[in-house]
This record gives structure tokens, C-alpha cells and sequence, in this order.
């Protein structure tokens, strides 16, 4: 009867052509009636869809206009509004202008990108000015711009980004690379291009594969170059390399700034120098440095991609500026060759002839990545309308206070469709010029990598590449679609020219002093002179210590012009810790000599590496011990024999267990079985026995007895034949032990560092130390004892210890060494000469020089102690605990073994039927 669609929409046609009129009749029926009342419910149910319609529309109507002032537009407008803030007149900004015009001009051409809609680019130029362009950045906020390519600096960046994040307005940076420009906290800044962090990480690299230390680094001291110099900071301490001196210099210095941060940084130690700036005022800084000589032979100067920015773009830097910075090492970001990359570098001389640029500018990477950053643009554009997106701005509640004013920070207006243009801009996946354009989930685009360029003559060269796994003389792109090769061959980097002209690579370091020999310390000994002597009224030194120093100076790669000077007054033993005291004050610039390396000492100067192994000892009397009409229990201690007794009875226990029920030796008697269980158990020391094991598991156990045995008396004959045989030495001093539970007087070396140990880390009392000057009265003391003035033991250094006692064989060392420390030389914190004297005495020690020494001074020995022994250690039960414990073990397990067979052989049914007869008798 009537034509609706589902959902209750009405064909308002076939509705208001129906004809309500009813059949005219004689008489009023049923139907007629029924058809008048669907007629009049229908138009009643038509009139509540219409009404429900009005009242959604006047909803919408007020969502969108009943808070603040809204502007709004279709989904596929004819124009889109982008903006962006250059400094037209700066080197990356003249560049990224032209590149940026001609992006936009591509998009618009291509009908497959926007489709229909158009870019409305709308330049603006900060004159170099950060407050400017802040202030331009904020006016575009004004406007209808649903997107922002720049700012250009990395301060402005930092202010304008908070805007950007109220007002949800992207802002596409290709050229703002501070690191410290994190996502989470500027979620609407979208970096275009490699941050710091990464070329910061190259570099880093680099002074790693020279091996180098210690850097300077220069830079300008806005956001840009704090934080980019921090990175640095960071990337360098994790492979063990550090800023030793950071020169910043202000926004626009002068010359004569530059000079005088200059003159203070060749005052310093380091030669590797970093220079991060911009490209308009790098240059300045390698001027100054030529004029200062700090472009010869000895430095090495890296600079960040400014100095590859400006060489790209004047391709014909003057003659002067070139000689200025040969030999430097920069970084370029690298762009893999492809067809749209040659598409576009053929088209920018035209390009910037059509710009009525005068001046000849080459085509940068951040021209191209400006590029590419419209592409992104027009592409994320393009998903924002797929996905729905309207472009429409509101007014921010938060600025309605702000009225008026020069600003008219009120106009400002939120982007509705900004948090949807950002996810799209983020989810962009394209080849552009510059490659692949892609996100990683931190927000930096990926691959990141750089070449790294040698400043040669009046160009430059690639000397290699990097990217995150190091550096190498292969492209990343070779070495992303190829297998990698990890040979040292693809890690290294080409031949580099340095400054002044040579291919050897540079120190990194000079000497502080100039025009004068470095002051070396050397104790003046009164003692011992193997090891260090000084010839009085002569500049001549002698000894151990000595001729290691030499030959290790004789194995640097450069001279180090020194004078060494006599430390003491000649008739004590100087303090080793006074003198490195010295070093920290400045009296001495090294110290060399028998010095220990101690905690304390390392906190006030930095030492080489250790050249003698050293540690303190105990020296005490030793006298000749005979052999005693007991001497046939000496092998073994009181323990150890009482440990073999209960061991060898509870395996005859466990064997008489085993064999009793099967053995008939094992039977009769029990006192008859007792003496046969000890029999078995010691006869086996002196007698093998067989045949009288019957059983398998008591074979077993027997097998493993014997072998004990087998041990045992091997142990027993070789130490009895030693003490019966070789002359023995005893004493009563054990080791260190031994005088911390006495009370008898110490003897320690004068001026040796044992006197603090022993008082601060062992807390003998100061009062029963003893200072003895020669091994004289070394002999003298130890000769008389604590009961007549002397003492019982002397504490002193290994080395010491082994000369004294090549001479006087009526003493020796007890005990072990209860310290372990090195000799080593001293030099001031933070000297390379450490470094670099610790890599020659690690060679004297490959090459065998070190022990040629060694043999020259300390091999000496005057008494013999062929066929002596100090009688200090016999075999414990600790030497045997291991094969205790493997027999005891199968003992234990063969008894298991014979009780679960016992079980088993158990008549358990006819104990059950005994037990249950004998209850039955037991019931009435």
C-alpha cells in the first residue's frame, strides 16, 4: 500500500503523490476504515523522522559554533595554507628557499599527490634574527596554516615549539639538530633530517680509531652548540674518551674574541681539536687558528657538517679561506646516489637562475632535505583527507585573556585536524631525493649515516663512511644490501693529509712546558740501589728502575726532553707518598723509581702500567730442623691421621655389612667379628688382600679402598723421604697471622708505605713498629729478637724482601704475600705520557727486555738453597677431602643398594599370615 525504504526513510515522491481520498461506498466497511488510520500514522511516524532530522543539524550547528569563534573549510579544499621562516641570506637559508619553492611547485604539477588541491606556500625572513623568526613562526599561528617548515635555528625551535604543541600546529624542521629536541617534550616537532646525536656518535668514532684520549671542543653557545658539544660529551665517554677543555664562543663573535679563546686553548695539553659552529662564522675560527699556528704539523682539527655545508654551497671558496682549513676532517650527511636525486641536481642551476640569485650557490643536504621535506608534507596532506580529516581552527580559550596587545596572541587558533596531520606525517613512507623517508619509532629518520671528507688542497675527498655499525671505507648502501663483512679491512678509513701537509697522524697531545725539560723526581736511596741510585755531585742515575725509564722513553714515537732530580737528603729513605705529593703541587711533573702504586697515592697522580709485581711479606729467622725419633709422623698433621683412622673403620664397617651374610670370614662371635672389621680396615694399609671378598658391591667398595690406600701411601713415602732426606728450615713465625696475635716488635723498611698499611689497615700499634735504613740492620735486628732489642720479623715489599734475602740465607719469607701491589711511574693527573709509557712497558715486556733488565740488576743469589725446604705445609685433610668424600659417597651407595635387596628378599606374605595365626591364638 506504501512505499517506504529501510531505516525509515520515507520516498517523500511516492508519499506525496499517494492519494489520501477515501473509496467513496454506500456504507463505511472495515477496510476502508483501516486504510484512513495507516494513511494518517504514516504521515504522524514521517513528521518524527523530520523532526528528529532538524534537531540533529541544530546540534552539529551549535557543537561547531557555541564555543568560541570557529572557521572551518571542506575536506578537499582548492588550497592548503603551509608556511615557512628562512634566513634568506644565510647559507642553509638561501639554499632551502630555492629548494622549497621548486617542492612546492613539483606538488602542485603532479595531479596524483593532492588531487585537485593545491600548496599555498607562504615565505617569510628571519634576517638571521632568532627573535624574528620566532615572532614570524607565531604569526603564521594567526592564519589558517595547517603546517610550519622550520624554524631554521635550533633556539627558535626550543620557544616556538611550546605554540606549536597548544595550538597543535606541526612544524617540519629540516636544518633544527639540536638532540636535546625530544618528542615526548615537543610532540609536534617533526625533525626532516639526521640530529646531532648521530654525527656526534661519528665523530666520536673517529677520535676512537685514532686513539685518542682527550678532545677540545669549540662551539658557539646558544642551544645549538651546548647541546650538541653535550652529545658529544656523552658519545665520547662511552668508549673511554672525555672533553678535556671547552671553548664556547658567543653568537657572532669578533676576531679578537675568537683569538683570545684561542690563545688559552694552546695553552692546554690537547691537539684534537672539535669545532661545532655555523657555517657563516666557521670559518673565522680557522683564520684565527692559522694565524695562531694552530694549523701546522701536531693538530688535529674535526669539524661538524657546517664546514661540508659551506663547501657544497660555494663551490669556489677563496684561496685564502682554503688554505685555512687543509687538513681538516669533516662530516657530510650522506645521500646515496639515485635517479630522482640526479633529476634534481640537474634542475638547480636552472633553479637558481630563475631566483635571480647573483651569487653561484651549489646545491647542500639540507637543500635536499628541505626538498623532500614538502613531499612529506604534500604526502601526509593527502592521508590526513583519506582518513577524513576537515581543516578547521578554533579559537584557544586559554588566550582570551591576551586580548589586544602588539601580538594579538588571541587571534591565535587551534588546528583541530592537527593531531591527525601529525600521526599522517609521521606514518609517511616515500623515496625521495635523499633516499628512503621514514620514521623510526624514537621519530629519527633512518638510515642515518655520513661520510667522512678530507680537506685537501682546493677541494675535498671521502676517506669513508659511517653509520651505526662504525666506521668504514664501504657506502652504507653497499653495505645494506650485501652481506657484512666485519674484517678490520672494511673498518678503517682512507689516508688522511692533517695539517701541514703529512700523512702521520698526530700525537694529540703535547707537553704543557715549553722550553723546558720536565721535572722528574727519583728517590735518593739509602738502601737498596739496585733498584734506583743517584751519583752525588753528578746528574747521573743508576738501577733497575732507571733503565726501564730509559728504555721505555727509547720506544716513544717522540722525544721527551727530561731532567731527573734527586728527591731526599741522602741519608734516609724518602717518602714514595711525599714525593707523589709533590707531583699534585707541581714540584715534579713525574716521578720514577721503586714507588708502589697504592689507593692513596692513585687518587693524587695517575701511574704507568705496573712493572714489578710486588707485595708485602713477611721476612723472619729460619733455622735447620733434624729429624726426631718421631719423625715417621711428621708426614702427615695430627687431623689428617685421625681422619684416616674413623675413615678406614667405617669402610671396614660398611665391608663386614656388605660381606657377613654371604662370607664366613665375616662370621662367628661378635668379639671375634670386631677384631676382623679392624683388621680388614688397617691391614689394607700395608697388605693388599684378595680373594676373601665375595660379594659384588663389597668388591666394590673395595676397589675404591685400595685406591685411597694406592694415594695415600704415595703422599706418606714422598713427604717422609723429604724430611728424612732434605735439609729442613722451620720457624716460629707462620706469616702475618703470627704478629697480629703477638705483641713482640715489627721491623718495617724506613719511608715505605708498610708502616700505614700496617697501622691503618691491620691495626698494629704504631709503637711496636721499628724503622730500620739498611739491610744491615735488617740483620741486626732480626739476629737479636724482641728479647734483646731487635724484633721478631721484619714487613716489607717482595722485591725488598727477594735482594735481602739472596744474601742472607739465615733468613726468609713465612707465610704469603698479604698484599698485592705493583711498581709503576707517576705523572700528573690526566698526562698522556702515562698512557703512553704504560703502552712501552707492556712492549719491553713482549719484546723481552723487561726480564733482560730484571736478570742485569736483581739475579743474585750468594748462598745456595739447593736441598733446603722451610717446613711449613704437610698434607691435610683438605689435600684428600675430594677422594674422602668419592669413597664415602659409594660406600653409602652400596649400602643402599644392599638394604633395598634385603626388602625385596623379604617373605612379606608369610610374616603377614604369622601375625595374623598369632592373633587368632590370642583371640578367645
Amino acid at each position: 500500500m506504501f512505499s517506504v525504504i529501510p531505516a525509515w526513510e520515507y520516498n517523500f515522491k511516492c508519499f506525496f503523490s499517494f492519494d489520501f481520498t477515501p473509496q467513496v461506498s454506500s456504507t463505511w466497511n472495515l477496510s476502508g476504515l483501516l486504510q484512513v488510520a495507516s494513511g494518517f500514522s504514516l504521515l504522524v511516524k514521517f513528521w518524527i523522522w523530520l523532526t528528529m532530522k532538524l534537531f540533529l543539524v541544530l546540534v552539529l550547528l551549535a557543537f561547531f559554533n557555541g564555543y568560541g569563534v570557529s572557521k572551518s573549510f571542506s575536506a578537499r579544499p582548492d588550497v592548503v595554507s603551509i608556511g615557512s621562516v628562512l634566513s634568506f641570506d644565510s647559507i642553509i637559508g638561501k639554499v632551502a628557499k630555492v629548494a622549497i619553492e621548486a617542492a612546492v611547485e613539483d606538488v602542485n604539477t603532479n595531479s596524483d599527490v593532492l588531487r585537485g588541491t593545491k600548496l599555498k606556500l607562504t615565505l617569510h625572513d628571519s634576517n638571521f634574527t632568532e627573535l624574528l623568526e620566532t615572532t614570524r613562526v607565531i604569526r603564521f599561528m594567526e592564519t589558517e596554516t595547517v603546517a610550519i617548515i622550520g624554524p631554521q635555528f635550533s633556539i627558535t625551535a626550543h620557544v616556538v615549539s611550546y605554540f606549536a604543541n597548544e595550538l597543535h600546529v606541526p612544524l617540519l624542521s629540516f636544518s633544527s639538530t639540536d638532540p636535546t629536541l625530544s618528542p615526548p617534550q615537543f610532540p609536534f616537532l617533526v625533525r626532516t633530517s639526521p640530529n646531532d646525536l648521530f654525527q656526534m656518535a661519528a665523530i666520536a668514532d673517529i677520535i676512537n680509531y685514532y686513539e685518542w684520549r682527550e678532545v677540545i671542543a669549540i662551539y658557539v653557545d646558544d642551544d645549538y652548540g651546548r647541546n650538541g658539544i653535550a652529545a658529544l660529551s656523552d658519545q665520547l665517554a662511552a668508549r673511554s674518551c672525555l672533553i678535556s677543555y671547552k671553548v664556547p664562543l658567543k653568537f657572532g663573535a669578533n676576531l679578537d674574541e675568537i683569538r683570545d679563546a684561542l690563545v688559552r686553548m694552546a695553552l692546554k695539553e690537547t691537539r684534537v681539536l672539535v669545532v661545532h659552529a655555523y657555517p657563516d662564522s666557521g670559518l673565522d675560527i680557522f683564520a684565527t687558528a692559522k694565524y695562531l699556528g694552530m694549523m701546522d704539523v701536531g693538530y688535529a682539527w674535526l669539524a661538524t657538517n657546517w664546514l661540508s655545508t659551506l663547501l657544497d654551497t660555494y663551490a669556489s671558496v677563496s684561496s685564502e679561506a682554503t688554505k685555512n682549513i687543509q687538513g681538516v676532517i669533516t662530516l657530510r650527511m650522506h645521500i646515496a646516489e639515485s635517479k630522482l636525486k640526479k633529476d634534481f641536481v640537474s634542475r638547480w642551476s636552472n633553479l637558481t637562475r630563475r631566483e635571480e640569485i647573483h651569487a653561484s650557490i651549489g646545491l647542500n643536504t639540507y637543500g635536499l632535505y628541505a626538498y623532500d621535506t614538502v613531499w612529506l608534507l604534500a604526502h601526509a596532506i593527502d592521508n590526513f583527507f583519506e582518513q577524513g580529516g576537515n581543516i578547521s581552527f578554533s579559537s584557544d580559550p586559554k588566550l582570551k585573556e591576551l586580548l589586544g596587545g602588539a601580538q594579538n596572541l588571541n587571534a591565535l587558533s587551534i588546528f583541530k585536524g592537527g593531531n591527525l596531520l601529525l600521526d599522517s606525517i609521521l606514518k609517511v613512507d616515500m623515496t625521495g631525493v635523499t633516499g628512503l623517508f621514514r620514521f623510526t619509532s624514537d621519530r629519527n629518520l633512518i638510515p642515518s649515516a655520513f661520510e667522512v671528507i678530507n680537506v685537501i688542497g682546493s677541494g675535498s675527498r671521502v676517506v669513508g663512511y659511517w653509520n651505526f655499525s662504525g666506521l668504514s671505507v664501504l657506502p652504507p648502501n653497499t653495505l645494506y644490501t650485501k652481506r657484512l663483512d666485519h674484517s678490520s679491512s672494511n673498518k678503517k678509513l682512507y689516508p688522511i693529509i692533517w695539517p701541514g701537509q703529512t700523512t702521520k697522524k698526530p700525537r694529540g697531545w703535547v707537553f704543557q712546558h715549553y722550553g723546558r725539560h720536565l721535572k722528574i723526581g727519583v728517590p735518593n736511596r739509602v738502601s737498596f740501589m739496585d733498584f734506583a741510585s743517584y751519583v752525588p755531585g753528578t746528574d747521573m742515575f743508576s738501577g733497575y728502575c732507571i733503565d726501564i725509564f730509559t728504555a721505555a722513553i727509547n720506544l716513544l714515537e717522540y722525544a721527551l726532553p727530561h731532567k731527573l732530580i734527586p728527591y731526599g737528603d741522602g741519608h734516609n729513605n724518602p717518602s714514595g707518598t711525599e714525593l707523589i705529593r709533590l707531583i699534585t703541587s707541581g714540584v715534579f711533573d713525574a716521578a720514577v723509581g721503586d714507588i708502589a702504586i697504592t689507593t692513596n697515592r692513585t687518587r693524587m697522580a695517575d701511574f704507568t702500567q705496573p712493572f714489578v709485581e710486588s707485595g708485602l711479606v713477611v721476612v723472619a729467622p729460619i733455622k735447620e730442623s733434624h729429624s726426631s725419633s718421631w719423625a715417621f709422623l711428621q708426614p702427615f698433621t695430627c687431623t689428617m691421621w685421625v681422619v684416616m683412622g674413623v675413615f678406614f673403620l667405617f669402610v671396614g664397617v660398611v665391608v663386614w655389612i656388605l660381606e657377613h651374610r654371604i662370607n664366613g670370614d665375616f662370621r662367628g662371635p661378635p668379639r671375634e667379628q670386631f677384631i676382623t672389621i679392624l683388621w680388614f680396615s688397617f691391614s689394607n694399609l700395608f697388605v693388599s688382600r684378595r680373594g676373601n671378598i665375595v660379594g659384588s658391591l663389597g668388591r666394590f667398595v673395595f676397589i675404591l679402598l685400595l685406591f685411597v690406600v694406592l694415594i695415600i701411601r704415595s703422599s706418606y713415602t714422598a713427604s717422609l723421604t723429604s724430611i728424612l732426606t732434605v735439609q729442613q728450615l722451620s720457624s716460629p713465625i707462620k706469616g702475618i697471622g703470627s704478629l697480629l696475635n703477638s705483641k713482640d716488635p715489627i721491623g718495617y723498611q724506613q719511608g715505605s708505605f708498610a708502616r700505614d698499611y700496617l697501622v691503618e689497615e691491620l691495626g698494629i700499634q704504631e709503637s711496636r713498629l721499628v724503622p730500620l735504613k739498611l739491610p744491615e740492620d735488617y740483620v741486626k735486628a732480626l739476629k737479636d729478637g724482641p728479647k734483646n732489642g731487635g724484633v721478631v720479623a721484619v714487613v716489607d715489599e717482595r722485591a725488598y724482601a727477594e735482594v735481602f734475602l739472596s744474601t742472607h740465607c739465615e733468613f726468609s719469607i713465612v707465610g704469603k704475600d698479604f698484599t698485592k701491589y705493583g711498581w709503576g711511574f707517576a705523572f700528573q693527573r690526566g698526562s698522556q705520557l702515562a698512557v703512553d709509557m704504560s703502552t712501552a712497558i707492556l712492549k719491553l715486556s713482549e719484546n723481552g727486555e723487561l726480564q733482560r733488565i730484571h736478570d742485569k740488576w736483581l739475579l743474585k743469589s750468594a748462598c745456595s738453597l739447593e736441598g733446603a725446604k722451610l717446613n711449613e705445609d704437610r698434607p691435610s685433610v683438605r689435600s684428600f677431602l675430594g677422594l674422602f668424600l668419592i669413597c664415602g659417597s659409594a660406600c653409602l651407595f652400596a649400602l643402599l643398594i644392599y638394604f633395598v635387596k634385603m626388602i625385596r628378599e623379604i617373605n612379606w606374605g608369610g610374616i603377614a599370615l604369622e601375625v595374623l595365626a598369632k592373633m587368632r591364638r590370642l583371640i578367645p
